[in-house]
């Protein structure tokens, strides 16, 4: 009977060990996934990169984002067009900030962190109504003066902290966008159209940015992706990984992918940006 009592106090006392380890064995992964978290950041191109050109994120994507990454490290958004076409593409505009942790528009100069506006900034302010003017006015001639498969609305779009102008017109049609950029691979019309206003305005400190289908950025030196970086800075991440797929040279994820803060991930898809995500969770985050 006592031999019993013995080995029943000795599996209790047995059992009890084990769960304890087991606990703080889950507390120490739990911490140390925390830490991870506080100083790596994954920071995403949006068009291309997370979704198709134009359209809203796949849900098994959203899923990854949100379940598998999100717990092991700090999840940011950087695109070059607005706060609302970002949200749009990401699921609304409450949504994107809630579901992550930093948002920066418009390459950083409309910038969110959970949640909360944490800077803004003005092409306008920067550089003047008369130059911006005279800019916009020599951009719509050129274009007036091109002879493309179609044309349709709204060339020149103009955002907080850059102007974007688009050849065939923003208003075109999912297959006229497509239908352009085959045209542009060949004869070349926004690299050309660049070329033109570098030479017409070498003075303005403007840099231009070839992205998606059917347009380019305009904005100040410095105004690029690598913009958003001065935010993060302030955190003080130990690592900061960039997924783009316009990192060539001419791309608008040129810059933040070769800047010596970043370390940079060349994707040619959302499932390139999924297949590269897990790679990274199994070398550094598991």
């Amino acid at each position: 009977m006592m031999t019993n009592v013995r080995q029943f106090r000795f599996a209790v006392t047995h059992s009890v060990f084990v769960n304890h380890c087991i606990s703080f064995a889950k507390n120490i992964c739990e911490l140390r996934i925390m830490l991870h978290r506080d100083k790596i950041i994954c920071l995403f191109d949006v068009d291309g990169t997370l979704t198709a050109p134009m359209k809203v994120i796949e849900p098994d994507i959203e899923t990854f984002l949100l379940n598998e990454l999100k717990p092991k490290c700090t999840v940011g958004l950087v695109g070059g067009s607005d706060f609302k076409k970002i949200a749009y593409q990401m699921g609304g505009s409450e949504a994107v900030l809630k579901k992550y942790d930093y948002v920066f528009a418009e390459n950083g100069l409309i910038a969110y962190k959970d949640g909360i506006s944490i800077g803004h900034q003005t092409i306008q302010e920067h550089m003047g109504e008369e130059k911006l003017q005279t800019f916009i006015n020599f951009a719509l001639n050129y274009m007036s003066q091109l002879k493309l498969p179609v044309k349709r609305g709204t060339f020149i779009e103009f955002r907080t902290g850059l102007i974007n102008v688009c050849p065939v017109g923003r208003s075109c049609s999912q297959a006229e966008r497509e239908q352009f950029f085959e045209f542009d691979k060949e004869h070349r019309i926004r690299e050309n159209f660049v070329k033109s206003l570098e030479e017409r305005f070498p003075d303005l400190g403007l840099v231009y940015s070839i992205g998606g289908q059917i347009s380019f950025d305009v904005f100040p030196k410095g105004w690029d992706k690598t913009y958003c970086l001065q935010h993060l800075e302030k955190d003080k991440f130990e690592e900061i990984h960039f997924f783009g797929d316009k990192t060539d040279p001419g791309g608008n994820d040129r810059q933040i992918f070769t800047d010596p803060r970043t370390i940079g991930h060349k994707v040619t898809s959302p499932a390139d940006t999924m297949r590269q995500l897990q790679q990274l969770l199994k070398q550094k985050l598991s």
